[in-house]
């Protein structure tokens, strides 16, 4: 019986969906990233390993950084910097000086998410993974409640209806108050997803995804006093912030609501400064 000779390539190529986090910049001052960061994270690392993109938008007017230190930095806290996107001509030549390239941003207007008893239509374009600090959400009715880590069994209230969250949400994790409101007394980092069927209260950074009304609710709103989201949804109407907060909304107290529905329509998701 003849053998089996065939060598497996040394080289493959397969697609994969890599989960990136966009961290947004408004300094590129070494000291005062510093401060900021440990203020969030504490001396010990906060992220386990995830890669990061640089989001330069808002960075304002330098055309060079300290690229090397801004990585070890970030890695400290459990980040690797991978690249960056937006910021000046000069500023984006310099990061890729420094081996860390270049990507394009994707920018979305606010699109209404089917419900479960819907046909689905085609889903909006996702773009390249790296691109993204996280792909839209699927149908928030569709989603399982989250299970805590066991660290986290004293998130809840069993009292009432609502769900109170006291420790920081890292990337990755969910948390989803079903059947009523969520307060939020912990930062929710980029990548992490607070639900609620009701009202989301955050009392503390909002970098990640939040979704209110999630069982339909259209009164239902988000209120967080310091906004910085990837994406917020009412009642299944989202709007996400790829290339950044807007300057008026950025670090302000807001809140998000819908408009009064008009016939057929859902009504317009608003984000507003109280």
């Amino acid at each position: 019986m003849p053998q089996n000779n065939i060598t497996p390539p040394l080289i493959e190529f397969k697609g994969s969906t890599l989960p990136v986090v966009t961290v947004s910049l408004r300094s590129l001052q070494l000291g005062e990233l510093g401060e900021a960061a440990n203020a969030l994270f504490g001396d010990d690392p906060f992220f386990d390993g995830e890669a990061a993109v640089l989001d330069l938008s808002q960075a304002g007017a330098v055309s060079s950084a300290k690229w090397q230190f801004l990585k070890e930095l970030f890695r400290t806290h459990g980040l690797n910097v991978m690249g960056v996107r937006g910021g000046s001509d000069e500023l984006r030549q310099s990061a890729r000086t420094a081996g860390l390239p270049t990507y394009a941003a994707v920018d979305r207007s606010a699109r209404a998410l089917p419900r479960a008893d819907e046909e689905r239509p085609e889903p909006p374009p996702t773009g390249v993974p790296v691109m993204e600090a996280a792909p839209p959400p699927a149908p928030p009715a569709t989603r399982p409640e989250a299970k805590p880590e066991p660290s986290a069994s004293t998130l809840a209230s069993t009292k009432s209806a609502t769900l109170f969250l006291t420790r920081p949400l890292r990337s990755g994790q969910q948390i989803y108050a079903r059947g009523g409101d969520l307060i939020v007394l912990a930062a929710v980092n980029s990548g992490a997803e607070v639900i609620a069927d009701g009202h989301i209260h955050i009392y503390a950074p909002l970098h990640g995804r939040a979704l209110a009304g999630a069982s339909g609710d259209t009164e239902a709103r988000i209120f967080s006093t310091r906004f910085d989201a990837q994406l917020v949804s009412i009642a299944g109407l989202y709007r996400t912030f790829d290339s950044g907060v807007p300057t008026d909304l950025a670090g302000q107290t807001v809140q998000v609501r819908l408009t009064e529905k008009t016939g057929d329509s859902l009504g317009k998701l608003i984000v507003e400064p109280i």
